[in-house]
């Protein structure tokens, strides 16, 4: 099951909307097929695991990540597979939550005399398809809250300037994070004050996110980068009209304008940008974007890099903004998940203990 995790994880970043999958076949104690799905429309695991392992299936076990699927969608159900392969036993980390499969895939396995084996490292399962589980669940994109702050939970200074706080080895990690969501989400101040790419700028990136822009009154300019390069799709979140001559000229430019009604909270634009099939969101800020997510509890995971520097300053901007809560008792509870160490920076990740 541990191969089979490990060869999921090679479809991080390209299987939207589908999950991360991997299969091992076994037969006699050695390893006869493996598979992973890479993209949605594409063969899944079972079936390049079962190609793999050839007349060997017949009489095997095969270890998958995720319980196979029992429907019809843009390619045949993977149960029927292992049942017409001949498959003995079968190993599930993971039961799927999607309704079309809740349980199906297993039990018609059981129903062809298949010995079906559930749990098995499930929580590394679990983990590995979070983003999955909650747009399934919830019809919600899985909202990662990203953020570099210096020691003392500084983001900028008091005259905005906020490169670079972290070091190189933490930035490239950023767009290794960047790679795995479907859209990155910042305010329009960001674009007017850092003008960013938002880009994911490794050397050969599986996707490019969707540039998200949250805007309400379309001061998005013209000559940002995020309207005038090209390199990722751009939608803008806005109240204003989508007809006007700036709205016009920012089409023009390709980029998609999503009107919503005055107020809007962010879960109301969450619920649109799910309807539109986004099924997970890099939040990268600034400060008044993050204390909105925290303020609003929309969102289920924080990753934060911490440099080794002390800015100071009551002026200068933190991780998170707004009004923020009156009590102690009301702050959000998180779980820590991991802590690495990037160069001289320490990157910390925790879930929401409602979400995680």
């Amino acid at each position: 099951m541990k191969l089979a995790l490990d060869l999921a994880s090679q479809g991080i970043g390209q299987t939207s909307p589908n999950p991360h999958v991997g299969a091992v076949v076994v037969k006699d104690g050695k390893v006869a097929g493996v598979g992973v799905h890479l993209k949605a429309g594409e063969p899944h695991a079972e079936v390049h695991a079962i190609r793999m392992a050839g007349a060997e299936a017949k009489g095997a076990d095969v270890f998958v990540t995720l319980e196979p699927c029992s429907h019809h969608g843009r390619t045949p159900p993977c149960a029927e597979l292992l049942v017409e392969a001949g498959i003995k036993r079968a190993v599930i980390a993971v039961l799927d939550p999607n309704p079309l499969v809740a349980g199906n895939g297993a039990e018609r396995l059981r129903q062809a005399g298949i010995e079906v084996v559930t749990g098995l490292m499930e929580e590394e399962a679990a983990a590995l398809n979070r983003f999955f589980f909650h747009f399934i669940q919830t019809g919600l994109p899985y909202v990662t809250l990203k953020s570099a702050a210096t020691l003392d939970g500084k983001t900028a200074s008091k005259t905005m300037d906020s490169k670079w706080i972290t070091g190189e080895s933490a930035r490239r990690d950023v767009h290794r994070l960047r790679e795995t969501h479907d859209a990155i989400l910042v305010g329009v101040n960001t674009v007017l004050y850092d003008d960013p790419s938002l880009t994911c700028r490794l050397d050969h990136p599986k996707k490019q996110p969707i540039r998200i822009i949250l805007d309400r009154s379309l001061r998005t300019p013209l000559d940002a980068k995020v309207v005038q390069d090209g390199l990722a799709d751009t939608w803008i979140v806005t109240e204003a009209d989508p007809e006007g001559a700036h709205a016009s000229a920012l089409k023009e430019k390709g980029v998609r304008l999503i009107r919503m009604g005055s107020g809007r909270s962010l879960a109301e634009v969450l619920q649109v940008l799910g309807t539109n099939g986004v099924t997970s969101i890099l939040a990268e800020g600034g400060s008044e974007i993050h204390g909105s997510f925290i303020k609003e509890g929309c969102f289920n995971e924080m990753v934060l890099y911490l440099a080794p520097k002390l800015l100071g300053g009551r002026e200068s901007l933190t991780v998170a903004g707004g009004p923020g809560f009156s009590l102690m008792e009301e702050a959000t509870d998180l779980r820590f998940t991991g802590s690495e160490w990037l160069g001289s920076d320490l990157k910390l990740t925790a879930v929401r203990k409602e979400t995680g």
